[in-house]
């Protein structure tokens, strides 16, 4: 525990009982102010003008009287903090739900100037000690035109939290006065790990808000500053509804692994960042489900029929767009007939003029009449204006190369051909599959839920852009009159009807 002192009062005294106790008192009162103090004996034959100095180096001179500041929760109280908060979030009804989410999106755009010069703070220092990558630095800048963007989402993913927590699925009568319900529930406890995003916090909040869930947020130290105004005002927002604790910024010093061994307060790990963080957390992870995705190795594959004008502004925008986010085009798949065609002839071009690095495939290499470097690996995710260029024989081994060496997150098709298309969309194994568009779109806030907690390549529970429904499960309930199990027994009186019943238009909250 800290011990701070503010300044140092010496009262000097005798071997008097009483007179101490006055000290004592005197001492409380001082600490009451912030002050420490040190009670020393004034006739002490080795007192010296030194006192500070001697009590400095410990010697036994007096008695010292200093504040000592709480400790702050640890990780395990924030989680068990997260819990109940959490509970109590899902008991309110979806209107106060969305009112907190409603209030959040209006205090991003009233504090926008303290967000942006908190943020200012992050991004001086990570260029003063230049250790991120221009795609991390990029990450870490706010902008007024970013936090318009969110507090339009918060407010989409307020009007969706209206038919969340408590929505009826299914509704079975299972026997005479015996009907069962199955209903949506948050998921516990989620604990979302984030890198330099600091847009991510009131992101995240809002659909842990919106699902009912108690939150644990881990930013990056490189975000910091603004990450700690967010989640202040994240609490105000909270607090209009008592639910405070339903949200918790983690800042202890524990490292991420010790975070995932909290496998008795966490059920679910949400890793956003590098694809190295990814699998740290996937490998760290001690029986908590892990959702997202390690890589984003997206396609584009340019069909022999593919439209002229589609192609070039579909790649661009795929690649040049954000070439940073996890849904860029890192490879670029091109049938072997547009080789040496006014359309290859554009592509390359229109790479060039963005500053595109290319970097060859083996098949694309025995084609070239210039010299791009040579690809180190097929399965790459460059994260920056550089794409690999391959060439295939037909849509078939498009998708071949895409199951072989894609991460399963976006892959598109550009073509005219709708039967071609369709067999596209229909064969390749991957989270978002889109004909004639930017890889881009695959976005939570495009998809139209607001935000996301991250995009699934995962093939259980959620997967692609992860919204409100991605946080929910289910539980069942059972309401019955008197109802035992042996009453349908052979010898029993009743019968299992299993009748499928109306879905009511309601929330059970």
């Amino acid at each position: 525990m800290a011990r701070t002192p503010i300044c140092t009062c010496f009262f000097f005294g005798y071997h008097n009982c009483f007179i101490f106790v006055l000290q004592v008192k005197a001492a409380l009162w001082a600490l009451q102010g912030g002050t420490s103090v040190v009670i020393a004996n004034g006739t002490h034959p080795k007192i010296s003008g030194h006192v500070i100095s001697d009590i400095v180096e410990g010697k036994k001179v007096g008695t010292f009287f200093s504040e000592v500041k709480p400790a702050g929760p640890t990780v395990e109280q924030q989680a068990e903090m997260a819990r109940t908060g959490g509970r109590n979030l899902a008991t309110l009804k979806p209107e106060q739900r969305a009112e907190i989410i409603y209030h959040l999106a209006d205090l991003l755009t009233d504090h926008r100037d303290e967000i942006l010069a908190a943020n200012r703070k992050d991004m001086e220092t990570a260029e003063e000690k230049g250790r991120l990558a221009p795609p991390l630095l990029k990450r870490l800048s706010l902008s007024a035109a970013k936090l318009n963007s969110l507090a339009i989402g918060l407010r989409q993913i307020a009007v969706s939290s209206q038919d969340s927590v408590g929505h009826v699925i299914r509704r079975t009568r299972v026997a005479k006065e015996l009907e069962l319900e199955q209903v949506t529930v948050p998921i516990g406890v989620l604990l979302v790990i984030f890198e330099s995003r600091p847009d991510c916090l009131p992101q995240v909040s809002a659909l842990a808000i919106a699902s009912g869930n108690g939150l644990l947020l881990k930013g990056g130290k490189e975000a910091s500053n603004s990450n700690q105004t967010l989640y202040r005002l994240t609490q105000e927002a909270l607090s209009i509804h008592g639910v405070k604790d339903a949200i918790q910024l983690v800042n202890t010093r524990e490292d991420v692994e010790d975070l995932c061994r909290l496998n008795k307060l966490i059920d679910l790990i949400i890793p956003r960042g590098s694809s190295q963080l990814v699998r740290d957390i996937q490998k760290a992870a001690k029986g908590i489900p892990v959702m997202g995705h390690s890589e984003g190795i997206c396609h584009v594959y340019v069909d022999n029929e593919a439209s002229v004008e589609k192609v070039t502004r579909i790649v661009r925008d795929s690649k040049c767009e954000y070439p940073a986010a996890c849904n860029a085009m890192e490879t670029l798949l091109i049938h072997r007939d547009v080789l040496r065609t006014p359309l290859f002839d554009q592509i390359i071009d229109m790479l060039r003029v963005e500053q595109v690095k290319i970097h060859a495939g083996p098949k694309f290499a025995s084609y070239l009449t210039f010299s791009p470097s040579e690809v180190k690996s097929l399965r790459t995710e460059y994260g920056d204006l550089e794409c690999c260029i391959e060439v295939v024989d037909s849509v078939e081994d498009a998708i071949a190369h895409i199951h072989k060496y894609g991460s399963s997150h976006t892959d598109v098709i550009v073509t005219e051909n709708e039967a071609t298309a369709e067999y596209f969309l229909q064969h390749v194994d991957s989270a978002c599959v889109f004909w004639n568009s930017s890889t881009r779109f695959s976005d939570g806030y495009r998809f139209g839920l607001g935000a996301e907690v991250g995009i699934s390549t995962a093939r259980i529970h959620a997967r692609g852009p992860v919204g409100i429904e991605g946080l929910l499960t289910t539980k069942w309930l059972l309401r019955g009159e008197n109802h035992v199990v042996s009453d349908f027994s052979e010898q029993g009186s009743m019968k299992y009807l299993h009748e499928n019943l109306p879905i009511p238009h309601r929330i059970i909250s």
